[in-house]
């Protein structure tokens, strides 16, 4: 055990000594209290006895004096010793006053003298009550209470009947009592629909007076005792003592209505909330007993631990995305330039247009350059990293920066390919891309390049779309896939106007799709986009033209980060 548990046990049992030291304390100022009461002499002292009224009571009276309604049977037994039928001998006032109520219309016969109480109400025979006659007859012992519910045709139509009857021997005959059972049956009920319960605490006898479902609202069975005050603060867990021992001390002390929130310990871990008021043998006396509600939150307090748990998760999701959306932004401000006429003093224009994965803050496996070396051949490339999110971008800067260093070596475009491959290849068996790597030799205005598993370029020319020729051999290997791989160049010798177009397979792919048929969907809009406004002379028109053909092939099917780099050459005469 660590010091930390160990501290809270010892707080745990330091708080519930608090809460039986105030119940006891409660109780011995209750016995006091009694004893100041205590009359010093008993008031029938001197005072004589009322004179003995010699008549006795008749039945009916005693009956009458029954506050339940009530009915005297007389058992008809049969020669197995089972009973047959019961006879009705009499009523009492209550029985006669609960028939007005609830039979005004019914269709009974008037009672003269014993009358089989079957043959009155035949649908009592299929109750309860036979058996429980029988019971109270053969055992002599008190039968009930059983709810039984039966119907009575009257002029209105069928009532129903719902009560909780008790059977009793008397003398020789049978007394039939019942109350209607729908009032307990309905607090029943409703204590179980909104899992509430009450009950009673005597701070001096710990008597526990509970409401009928008590012990199914806190999940107790029949055999379990009610738990007293005590019983409560030893089931309740550690964290939930200080907010008992308040209510206590409220209710006990300050005589005044309080709540608190009660989280029980064991299976389920049930949460109760519990409103609690003093009750006082007299105003301004002391508080004899606690009166408590206990309402069971447990599902709304998981609830609401769930929602706040999603809140917080929902607050740490965009905290995080925020996070990874700025540094998104840097870095694709960092590795995707923007161009400013930097190669037109070589003969040519560029143009790029990037479109984010939505779902991947942002930034993308894509990169593409464009820019002059030291030895007048510029270096153009594009690529794209395997996967989404930071983590390809983190390849893609890593490939990037790698070729731009490797251009300085002034080494062929076959040359460096094969370096950027061995990059890929030392950083692991996850980190593939595909890339397209040019230099542009203005000089014979010449582009050299070559392909490591990327779509090949397209040269719109008299305005028509059509994909450069491969390198000899095909295509290379994807970056990453296997080291030491030697990749060969290809070259297109280029006019004033033409364009070439760069491009990442996230412009174009369909979900399903075959890779010829997104090819051939990429030439067709860029041939679609040249000959509804060829792009004019300057930068702008050819940004202008890059946004046009995007946007033409873009949409809702795109998963991907989608990249294009436009080429142009230009007269510098």
């Amino acid at each position: 055990m660590d010091a930390a548990t160990s501290r809270r046990d010892v707080r745990a049992r330091l708080e519930l000594r608090a809460v039986h030291a105030l119940l006891d304390s409660q109780r011995r100022r209750i016995r006091a209290y009694t004893e100041l009461q205590r009359p010093s002499a008993r008031l029938s002292d001197g005072v004589p006895a009322p004179p003995v009224d010699p008549s006795t009571p008749s039945g009916q009276e005693v009956l009458d004096a029954v506050p339940l309604p009530a009915l005297l049977v007389a058992p008809v037994v049969g020669p197995d010793g089972g009973l047959r039928d019961a006879f009705y001998l009499g009523q009492n006032k209550a029985s006669r006053a609960y028939g007005a109520d609830r039979l005004p219309d019914a269709r009974l016969p008037r009672w003269s003298g014993p009358l089989s109480l079957f043959e009155h109400f035949p649908a009592l025979a299929d109750t309860a009550v036979p058996a429980m006659l029988a019971r109270a007859h053969r055992d002599r012992a008190p039968q009930g209470p059983e709810t039984v519910e039966w119907l009575v045709t009257t002029a209105a139509g069928p009532v129903r009947l719902n009560d909780e009857v008790r059977v009793a021997p008397c003398g020789d005959h049978l007394l039939l009592t019942w109350e209607r059972g729908h009032r307990l049956r309905m607090a029943d009920a409703a204590q179980q629909l909104v899992r509430t319960c009450w009950a009673e605490w005597n701070l001096g006898d710990l008597h526990v007076e509970p409401s009928h479902g008590f012990r199914d609202v806190l999940g107790l069975t029949d055999r379990t005792s009610v738990p007293t005050l005590y019983d409560l603060a030893g089931t309740v867990t550690p964290h939930s003592l200080p907010r008992l021992y308040q209510t206590l001390y409220d209710v006990i002390l300050r005589k005044r209505k309080t709540e608190c929130e009660l989280r029980f310990a064991g299976a389920g871990a049930r949460v109760f909330r519990m409103v609690a008021e003093p009750v006082r043998i007299a105003p301004g006396s002391l508080v004899w007993a606690l009166r408590a509600v206990l309402i069971d939150v447990t599902a709304e307090r998981r609830r609401r631990e769930s929602a706040e748990s999603a809140a917080r998760e929902a607050h740490r999701q965009l905290e995080h995305a925020e996070a990874v959306t700025e540094v998104a932004d840097v870095l694709r401000d960092a590795v995707l330039p923007h161009f400013q006429d930097e190669l037109a003093a070589f003969g040519l224009d560029a143009a790029a247009v990037y479109r984010p994965d939505a779902r991947e803050a942002g930034v993308g496996g894509d990169w593409y350059k464009a820019r002059k070396t030291p030895d007048g051949h510029p270096l153009i490339a594009l690529g794209d990293a395997r996967g989404h999110g930071l983590e390809a971008a983190t390849l893609m800067a890593k490939l990037r920066y790698a070729l731009a260093g490797l251009a300085y070596t002034e080494q062929p475009v076959e040359r460096l390919t094969h370096w950027l491959n061995e990059v890929a290849c030392a950083d692991g068996t996850e980190s593939t891309a595909t890339a397209i790597i040019a230099r542009y030799h203005p000089e014979d205005a010449l582009l050299r390049w070559t392909c490591a598993g990327h779509p090949r370029p397209v040269l719109l020319r008299d305005g028509r779309a059509a994909q450069l020729p491969d390198p000899d051999g095909g295509p290379g290997l994807t970056l990453g896939v296997l080291c030491d791989t030697e990749y060969t160049a290809a070259t297109a010798t280029l006019r004033i106007g033409d364009i070439v177009l760069m491009y990442s397979d996230g412009l174009t792919e369909r979900r399903g799709s075959d890779p010829g048929l997104d090819t051939r969907r990429f030439l067709d809009a860029a041939q679609e986009c040249l000959a509804e406004a060829p792009p004019a002379t300057g930068h702008a028109a050819l940004q202008d033209f890059a946004e046009r053909l995007v946007t033409r092939l873009d949409g809702p099917h795109r998963t991907d980060d989608a990249t294009l780099l436009a080429l142009r050459r230009i007269d510098t005469g």
